[in-house]
């Protein structure tokens, strides 16, 4: 069921990885940010959207990754964006023959069944520099930057005060690096550009995990910092998220074991 975050902002989150879809209203429908997940959870979005009387005009993919470019059939055939580098990578892995076997191999096993790959990764590719996100709504600002995957985006609605986040600034897993060019110090710069727009924002929404509002924001931010610092410095992680994890997610503590390991090999 859609949740009101913000006047005019609403979220749908998925059961089983807290993924957060963003509805905004305005103009003649409404946008889907990282629309998607399961078949069921979908038609729950897409029956939700029908009762408000808002059909889906677009769609945007904060990053290519798998849980961020799924589609169902039941929200329409809106054109679905991202940016020039997300688009691309996604075109890649489309052109070969063997990608829906590779791609259900990295779902999860309780829900590999129910996750639709019929319309998956059709994204188009906004040319690189735009500014906006197309359609005649509140504003969406597309804030681009390199960390954690490559044509990452989150999407900055000030009209509303609301900044989506994309897989940054989440209190349930820590920060996850990208495997190319320098992860560290694209991650860290990628920090810096949301921090200087979520000084006006109050409201984050992040790609998992709950919504932040006011100071929280900010502790967000200083948190997801303090950890790739951390890392980058080889010290002990003290991330709440690792050594207290959320029931349920105890899981994610592997993301942080694998990337400890990642770059010791980097400095070794």
């Amino acid at each position: 069921m859609v949740k009101q975050v913000a006047e005019g902002v609403l979220i749908h989150r998925s059961e089983s990885l807290q993924n957060n879809t963003v509805v905004v209203h305005g103009g003649d429908g409404v946008p889907l940010v990282d629309a998607g997940f399961t078949g069921p959870e979908t038609t729950c979005l897409a029956n939700d959207l029908r009762e408000l009387g808002r059909p889906v005009v677009a769609g945007f993919s904060t990053h290519p990754d798998w849980d961020h470019v799924l589609w169902h059939a039941e929200l329409g055939d809106a054109p679905r964006y991202g940016t020039a580098r997300c688009a691309a990578v996604l075109r890649d892995l489309l052109s070969k023959p063997d990608w829906p076997a590779g791609v259900s191999e990295g779902l999860p096993p309780e829900i590999a069944e129910d996750t639709p790959l019929a319309l998956y990764g059709l994204v188009t590719g906004l040319p690189a520099g735009t500014a906006r996100l197309p359609w005649d709504g509140p504003e969406g600002r597309i804030i681009e930057h390199t960390a954690h995957a490559p044509g990452h985006a989150a999407l900055w609605i000030e009209e509303r005060r609301v900044l989506v986040a994309g897989d940054m600034l989440s209190d349930v897993f820590v920060p996850m690096l990208d495997d190319t060019g320098s992860p560290i110090e694209d991650y860290l710069a990628g920090l810096r550009v949301l921090e200087s727009v979520a000084e006006d924002a109050d409201v984050l929404v992040p790609g998992h995990g709950s919504v932040a509002r006011g100071e929280e924001i900010r502790a967000r931010i200083e948190l997801d910092r303090a950890y790739v610092e951390d890392l980058r410095d080889a010290r002990e992680c003290g991330d709440p998220r690792v050594v207290t994890p959320e029931p349920g997610w105890e899981w994610a503590c592997g993301i942080h074991e694998g990337q400890v390991r990642r770059f010791a090999r980097r400095d070794s």
